[in-house]
């Protein structure tokens, strides 16, 4: 790049310059960056940071497997001193996998430190890889991922706080829950760098994932005010660019949360007025005007996840799974109710006219409502699945987070083979996910 990395990284937080070139691997094609004395960053699909400790090296994540290899080439290229200590922010397969690359050689063992959780989230990945699969896939359109069976567990765990020094640098451990429940941030108060994994990541706090396990709203946006009020003045995020500078350290903190805490806060004040979930997704207090504007600032867009799934996650943790509907409690299965309604509106194809119709009115919602009834009842109808797809392939276009874009996107390829004659699933497995 023309830029360095930091000020490339401070043009992306004023809005003047886009991630294209970290999303698109440019960044790390350039190698491992400078951003502070001694540390370095190789910006990948996972973040790794390295960090001198005298003699040896310390790791902050170890990235994906796939980019590990060209990690060590640069890390190589940049000094021979080996890797002692190796620290997860959280078990997530784009911190970790990694590890087992990077600890390859017998003879310089590296000791792998993380919160206690992690063996527990790493039990839990052997246990449903195949699940994991299903739903990454979908998530990332990758039609070929396949999820891993062997992880580096760690050697050292800690609970709350742990407390590492090498040569004199102290580093300081801290376990939160957020994005997940085995977190851990790094604050190195000589260097004013904090390393805060997926509790920042350039985007609104991806919180409600609608196919992962639960997040944790409150203390995430506790662990934000706690990382405002440190007086860092380098932020290197999970994903993404630093941010440099300790007020746009503390602003981009505190924005995000400001977020969650009004979500939540607005949530379960209408959970305690008796108010059902679906009355609090359409709720017209819960986005404001004064989140509206925080969520359109170029470093906390919701583009990943979507702040209305937010809602969901907050549901789930405080109410269970019951969400107001008694008839939702035992229901009928879903393909039986879609023929009855159907039948009633006078066949499959009349709803998904009537989907078709709604859809080019702009009632897109409501349209995707009756096209998935119309599918279910009648799921070997070309003309029902041309219209299914047509609808979701409405809503993958309209929808502004990267998760939804996933789901809608999956739908409306299934449809398109089904509207073909092909296997959907063999669709899926070749990659063939545009109309």
């Amino acid at each position: 790049m023309a830029d360095d990395l930091l000020t490339y990284a401070d043009r992306v937080w004023a809005g003047d310059a886009d991630l294209r070139p970290y999303y698109s691997g440019q960044l790390n094609r350039e190698g491992l960056h400078r951003v502070a004395d001694g540390v370095w960053m190789w910006p990948a699909t996972g973040n790794v940071y390295v960090i001198d400790v005298g003699d040896a090296l310390l790791l902050f994540d170890a990235g994906d497997r796939t980019n590990a290899q060209r990690f060590l080439a640069a890390l190589r290229a940049l000094t021979a001193r080996p890797v002692s200590t190796l620290v997860y922010s959280h078990g997530h397969i784009d911190h970790v996998c990694g590890a087992t690359v990077i600890d390859a050689d017998p003879d310089r063992p590296v000791t792998v430190v993380g919160h206690v959780d992690i063996a527990r989230r790493f039990d839990r990945y052997r246990l449903t890889p195949g699940y994991n699969a299903l739903v990454n896939q979908r998530q990332f359109r990758a039609p070929g991922l396949t999820w891993p069976e062997v992880y580096r567990y760690p050697d050292r765990t800690y609970t709350d706080e742990l407390q590492l020094d090498h040569g004199g640098l102290r580093v300081h451990l801290r376990h939160a829950r957020g994005e997940t429940d085995d977190a851990t941030t790094a604050w190195i108060p000589d260097l004013k760098v904090l390393l805060c994994g997926d509790f920042y990541a350039w985007n609104a706090p991806n919180a409600g994932n609608p196919q992962k396990a639960q997040r944790h709203v409150a203390e995430w946006a506790a662990t934000l005010e706690w990382m405002a009020g440190l007086g860092a003045e380098l932020l290197l995020p999970g994903h993404g660019v630093p941010v440099r500078g300790a007020a746009k350290v503390a602003r981009t903190l505190t924005d995000a949360a400001t977020v969650l805490t009004h979500l939540h806060d607005a949530t379960v004040d209408l959970m305690n007025a008796g108010a059902t979930l679906d009355e609090i997704l359409h709720s017209k207090s819960i986005l404001t005007p004064t989140v509206k504007e925080l969520l359109a600032r170029p470093y906390l867009r919701p583009t990943y996840d979507d702040p209305e799934f937010i809602l969901h996650n907050l549901w789930r943790a405080y109410g269970g799974w019951y969400e107001g509907d008694p008839a939702a409690l035992r229901p009928a299965p879903r393909a039986e109710l879609a023929t009855e309604i159907s039948e009633l509106a006078g066949g499959p194809g009349q709803l998904a006219e009537r989907a078709l119709a709604l859809l080019n009115s702009g009632n897109h919602r409501l349209a995707a409502h009756l096209v998935e009834l119309a599918a279910l009842a009648a799921d070997d109808d070309p003309q029902v699945h041309r219209a299914r797809a047509e609808v979701f392939g409405a809503m993958e276009a309209d929808a502004s987070s990267f998760m939804a874009k996933g789901i809608y996107g999956w739908a409306a390829a299934g449809s398109r083979a089904r509207a073909d004659g092909s296997d959907p699933w063999a669709v899926m497995r070749a990659g063939r996910w545009a109309p």
